[in-house]
């Protein structure tokens, strides 16, 4: 069988009598290039069935028109939206995003090598990174930008939710409610994020001089939360007000895990609120009380960083922080 002829930017500019450059610009994101010229290039493209070839381009560039973006499994139902956003707004300028997962934040270690052999133009880490980690991007110039955690001990670029401000607005609002005794639902131990969550809520609860309060370890998953919750009902020498969660997804564990297994009411008996506001959090049967992170303006604040500093690489490095948004829903008695 014949191999059907590939067909190359210089053909498609002869059969429309143009220059082989202005083919070029009329693939190139945000290139100049006019109505006329462009509408000639469609033309013959479309006679001919040519498409760009994105790997020849990088070649010319020395850019492959990716970025990798590395997460950890274990934070479920927020960070497809996330995705989702990133690949829209890179896919605008041209470029695709190449997910690297991870079981745990600690194991980040076994993908980097894999992250390096692509090239990649740049690197959105939603993971913890180690001093020597962020090292091996500075060596190789390859923009570095954190996603929802920073490191203290590092200028590197970061898009960040308050965490700190989130947890403590929703620990004040039970604690002025009356509410006197808590237990807190942890994420993993190596999560910054739940890190940062569990330290601002414990530390609210004791600047109101509240120390009936017990920590229950989760991993921010809806099985965690169901096994927290058992060993909480089970131990605890009395049943809390109010269950505070490192994120929705354990919350939405731990109000089934009432309901079903502790024919417990809530709000009625236990008050349970959450942190992240993701889809199922607004379902009828939750309608979790959360502090809703601004994915949309993170995201986007992170494409603007990475696509600033790829075509800038000496570009200092900047911290973003961006509030979350307070919402009552109808999972606590506020």
């Amino acid at each position: 069988m014949e191999r059907k002829k590939t067909f190359t930017s210089y053909d498609v500019a002869r059969l429309a009598g143009v220059s082989q450059s202005a083919v070029s610009r009329c693939y190139k994101s945000g290139a100049s290039v006019s109505k006329k010229t462009r509408d000639k290039v469609e033309k013959a493209a479309k006679k001919l069935g040519y498409q760009p070839n994105a790997l020849a381009r990088s070649l010319i560039t020395a850019r492959s028109n990716s970025v990798a973006v590395i997460i950890s499994n274990l934070t479920n139902l927020y960070y497809p939206e996330v995705l989702a956003q990133l690949s829209q707004y890179f896919s605008e300028k041209g470029m695709r995003v190449l997910l690297f997962a991870v079981d745990t934040e600690s194991q980040v270690d076994g993908v980097l090598g894999q992250v390096l052999q692509y090239q990649v133009d740049g690197v959105i880490a939603a993971v913890k990174l180690t001093l020597e980690q962020i090292k091996k991007f500075e060596d190789r110039e390859t923009p570095l930008i954190f996603y929802n955690r920073h490191i203290n001990s590092h200028a590197a670029s970061a898009v960040c939710c308050d965490q700190a401000d989130g947890a403590t607005v929703l620990t004040q609002k039970l604690i002025d409610f009356g509410h006197k005794k808590f237990a807190y639902i942890s994420g993993p131990e190596d999560s910054m994020v739940g890190i940062e969550r569990q330290k601002a809520t414990l530390t609210t609860l004791e600047k109101s001089d509240i120390s009936d309060y017990t920590i229950w370890n989760g991993d921010f998953s809806y099985d965690g939360a169901t096994n927290a919750t058992c060993k909480l009902m089970n131990e605890a020498k009395q049943k809390p007000d109010a269950i505070i969660c490192a994120n929705d997804v354990s919350a939405i564990g731990v109000i089934d895990t009432l309901r079903y297994e502790y024919n417990i009411k809530v709000p009625e008996d236990i008050s349970v609120v959450g942190f992240d506001g993701v889809g199922p959090a607004t379902w009828a049967s939750f309608n979790l009380t959360t502090i809703r992170q601004p994915v949309k303006r993170m995201t986007k604040a992170a494409v603007e960083m990475m696509l600033e500093r790829i075509d800038t690489p000496s570009l200092a490095n900047e911290k973003r922080v961006f509030s979350g948004i307070f919402i009552e829903g109808n999972s606590a008695k506020i």
